[in-house]
């Protein structure tokens, strides 16, 4: 599930929410139809999530000796 598969929930939900006037037995359209959009954000934004997990930030810290040497070390995100 993916960016796209969140925006068409949302899109079918909002659809079904705010435009749909018909009306089936013991169904109720709008309120299937605010459902489909929660899931749907709820979709992209667990999306977001896990694509940024996958990112992975540095940080350089660097150490300089009394005799003019130094070190250096990096960290990264996944590290802390």
């Amino acid at each position: 599930m993916g960016y796209g598969f969140g925006a068409f929930l949302l899109a079918a939900g909002l659809i079904l929410a705010l435009a749909v006037t018909d009306h089936v037995n013991g169904v109720d359209l709008t309120i299937v139809g605010w459902i489909l959009a929660a899931v749907g954000a709820v979709v992209i934004v667990l999306q977001a999530i896990s694509w940024n997990r996958g990112r992975s930030s540095r940080s350089y810290s660097a150490v300089t000796h009394r005799d003019g040497s130094q070190t250096v070390e990096e960290r990264r995100s996944s590290d802390l």
